[in-house]
């Protein structure tokens, strides 16, 4: 009985010191205004040299839009599917092209208004946190639009793989 008391008044003593470790506020990387109209640009830049015209949206870490482009003239619809390419992929923190077929059941995650599953939207990544996502749209297939999306990713990956908290 006395040893289970005394591990227990033990627990109890290192229990504060434990929750006293623990910061009280955590640095969050974020994507800056710069580097995302850099990445949309690029990316606007990659389907022009292919004849294609899109629209890009780059998000934050939380899906919210920080950079929207459209070129001369991909259609207006291009504007809304990149914003939900870029929100789907930031908050599954997964290139779309990985999630293609993945919720196809009638009730499914998949079915979320504002969620798409269709290639074209990749996460962005900076110090091991995920700092915002990059939807493309307008191309003929999602590949496409995809791959517009990554080279423009290329055009920020120096800046976000020498990146600091």
């Amino acid at each position: 009985m006395r040893k289970t008391i005394l591990a227990i008044s033990l627990l109890a003593l290192s229990a504060p010191t434990m929750a006293a470790d623990a910061p009280v506020v955590v640095k969050i990387p974020r994507l800056t205004m710069e580097a995302a109209e850099k990445l949309a640009h690029a990316a606007v830049v990659a389907c022009r040299k292919q004849g294609i015209q899109i629209g890009v949206t780059v998000v934050d870490r939380t899906g919210d839009p920080m950079v929207v482009l459209r070129d001369t003239l991909a259609a207006h619809l291009t504007l809304e599917v990149s914003r939900q390419k870029a929100y789907t992929a930031v908050n599954f923190n997964s290139a779309l092209s990985a999630m293609k077929g993945r919720f196809t059941d009638p009730f499914s995650v998949g079915k979320v208004n504002g969620l798409v599953f269709s290639p074209g939207g990749i996460p962005i990544s900076a110090v091991g946190n995920i700092v915002g996502a990059v939807g493309v749209s307008g191309a003929p297939t999602g590949e496409q639009d995809e791959a517009c999306a990554a080279e423009g990713l290329k055009a920020i990956e120096l800046d976000l793989e020498s990146a600091e908290l």
